[in-house]
């Protein structure tokens, strides 16, 4: 028991002289002296940084956010008045006009289609270059009136002669044209009514008294000369031998005739004149009397069908001023990429569309520049017709367009168009977000590529990299080669430079 309770104390005393000697080490390792702590003050020392070569392939893209659009954007508005004039108007200044059935954002209009009603009257969609400007009805002729007759014809109804005269035919088959759609084509007004009828009257009345001139003349009398007093003085001797009529100073009945006949013919000659005149009037009135297209009743589209996107008036609006936008019914995406980017670009180039969704469609770039900024469809000009003044057709150099575009300026933003043949999943997202990628170059297979930044042009104007190995950091010259993603491609002289090898991108 003795030496059981001697072993207890001596393994007590050790272990407590194996925690002190513990505790002192422990103390002795936080402890530095002032030039130690000095010294962990210090930065380490600086040496280059450093970036392995890689063998890959690069793709060269540009990159840019667009926007799924309608195609072709235009203005629409009248080309006057929807109807005839009020009593004592002018011919194309009709009545308050106001919207009795508005257009509707969204719709496909066709040709033919009725695209509003102003004033219980419609306006009509018709295919044509030359837009609307005048009211067309019978004496008018042009380009505008040979349009209006092909169009009847594509319609199914009948002009005869597409001569561009407006004549009785294509009177009828405007007719016939509005009374397919529920509406009576415009007819004369009560003013042109009533000043028919005066120019009739004026006939009629010139002809009368023509043939009562004429029916007087056939009768081949003439008036009995002027009597004087003494032709019935009561005191007068019939049998004296003289006659009063034989005094000095008046007319023999030869003189008396002769000047009679005279003006009877001067006479007849007014009244022919007179009759010849009316009767030009009436003419000159019929040929432009009958049937007519008011100007604003129809609007002429370069091409249809077109889709009315916007609409900026509603029923019981006046029509004056645009009216709304149309476009085509075809999808583009609408982009703006940097200067930089757009002098790499050319029509023709393939692009790939990406929605938030991920999915994937194809578009080519149809536009660059000044021809693919979008159209000034609020500008509140005229309908939306006429051709649009084309360029060359020959096919431009790389950046030819966008050089266009921001002559003077080669950093400023190059908007771009993207045609979409085959929408898929684009379709019915107009106005949504899509990821715009457009390949600009590839490289032939795996090759050599550092990153930008560890390309320096020497003195002498070439390329070269410097590369660190165990020796120390050397200069090796470089032929460029294509970009992409922060990479470029890289050919060294003399094959100094392989894969694995670091290269210098910053000190």
């Amino acid at each position: 028991m003795k030496h059981l309770s001697v072993r207890k104390q001596l393994g007590a005393l050790v272990g407590t002289v194996v925690l002190v000697g513990a505790g002192g080490w422990i103390a002795g390792t936080q402890v530095h002296s002032p030039a130690d702590a000095a010294a962990a003050r210090n930065a380490p020392k600086a040496g280059p940084v450093t970036v392995g070569v890689q063998r890959q392939s690069l793709v060269a893209t540009v990159v840019a956010n667009g926007s799924i659009e309608f195609a072709s954007p235009q203005p629409l508005s009248l080309a006057g008045s929807v109807g005839t004039a009020p009593s004592g108007g002018a011919a194309d200044e009709g009545a308050e006009q106001r919207v009795t059935k508005a257009p509707v954002a969204g719709a496909k209009i066709k040709e033919g289609d009725v695209l509003m009603a102003v004033n219980g009257r419609p306006v009509l969609a018709l295919s044509g270059q030359v837009p609307m400007y005048r009211t067309l009805g019978p004496g008018t002729a042009g380009d505008d009136v040979k349009q209006l007759q092909r169009a009847l014809r594509r319609l199914g109804f009948e002009p005869g002669a597409i001569s561009g005269n407006y004549g009785q035919g294509t009177a009828a088959a405007v007719t016939q044209w509005y009374t397919s759609k529920g509406y009576q084509a415009q007819q004369p007004g009560p003013d042109e009514q009533q000043q028919l009828g005066q120019l009739q009257q004026s006939v009629s009345s010139a002809q009368e008294t023509l043939l009562t001139m004429t029916g007087s003349e056939s009768t081949g009398g003439t008036r009995a000369a002027p009597r004087t007093d003494t032709d019935t003085d009561s005191g007068a001797d019939s049998d004296s031998g003289t006659d009063s009529r034989t005094e000095a100073g008046a007319s023999t009945p030869a003189t008396e005739s002769s000047n009679a006949k005279e003006i009877r013919k001067l006479q007849l000659k007014s009244a022919q004149k007179s009759l010849d005149m009316a009767n030009a009037a009436l003419s000159t009135y019929q040929s432009t009397y009958g049937t007519k297209v008011p100007a604003g009743e129809a609007v002429f589209f370069p091409k249809l069908p077109v889709r009315l996107d916007k609409v900026t008036v509603k029923t019981g609006d006046s029509p004056a001023g645009q009216i709304g936008t149309v476009t085509g019914s075809e999808l583009v995406v609408q982009a703006v990429v940097p200067g930089s980017d757009g002098e790499l670009l050319r029509k023709g180039m393939a692009v790939e569309l990406t929605t938030a969704g991920g999915e994937k469609a194809r578009g080519t770039v149809s536009a660059l520049g000044a021809d693919a900024a979008p159209s000034p469809a609020d500008d509140g000009g005229g309908q939306s017709t006429g051709e649009a003044s084309r360029g060359s057709e020959s096919e431009p150099e790389p950046g030819a367009d966008a050089d266009t575009a921001t002559a003077g300026d080669p950093s400023a933003p190059v908007p771009l168009r993207i045609s979409v043949p085959d929408p898929g999943p684009l379709a019915g997202q107009a106005g949504a977000s899509v990821k715009v990628t457009i390949k600009i170059g590839a490289s032939d297979g795996r090759v050599l590529t550092v990153p930008l930044a560890a390309i320096r042009t020497s003195a002498d104007g070439k390329a070269r990299v410097q590369v660190q190995r165990d020796s120390g950091v050397s200069d090796v010259q470089v032929t460029v080669g294509l970009s992409a993603a922060g990479l470029v491609e890289v050919k060294p002289a003399g094959g100094a430079l392989k894969q694995g090898d670091n290269v210098v991108v910053g000190k």
